[in-house]
């Protein structure tokens, strides 16, 4: 069975204020994490990003992995290929995340299965730029 999006499950993540680890958030500004974690800090989230070259972006300090962020995380949001969005859910899983976004394109069935198994809420293959504005938060 394939995963579907909860509607209530996105309003809220994105509706509730939150603690949001962007793994792939680079300050390359040309790259589409750039534009959309300025558009979810924008929603009044925090952002925190996470990316190997642990780069300071949107005035944020970065870490270079999930297990690096001191505190608590609410929302780990995959900006990675899905071929490595495996790895990033099991890293959130791991680190205690309450949910897991994966953007629009990085589709991981088994990765979603065990994210909600373990207790995560799942969106998949969707972008917070495009839910927003659809449920009337932007």
């Amino acid at each position: 069975m394939s995963h579907t999006n909860d509607p209530a499950v996105v309003r809220r993540l994105l509706a509730e204020k939150g603690r949001w680890a962007v793994v792939g958030l680079s300050a390359n500004e040309g790259r589409t994490a750039y534009g959309v974690a300025a558009y979810v800090r924008d929603l009044g989230h925090e952002i925190v990003p996470v990316h190997p070259r642990a780069e300071t972006v949107h005035g944020q300090r970065g870490y270079a992995s999930l297990a690096e962020v001191p505190g608590e995380i609410d929302v780990v949001d995959v900006f990675v290929n899905s071929r490595l969005a495996g790895t990033v859910v099991d890293d959130a899983i791991a680190r205690g995340a309450r949910a897991v976004w994966l953007q629009l394109g990085v589709v991981d069935e088994a990765a979603a299965r065990r994210a909600a198994d373990a207790g995560l809420d799942v969106v998949m293959d969707t972008c917070p730029a495009i839910e927003a504005p659809l449920l009337g938060l932007a």
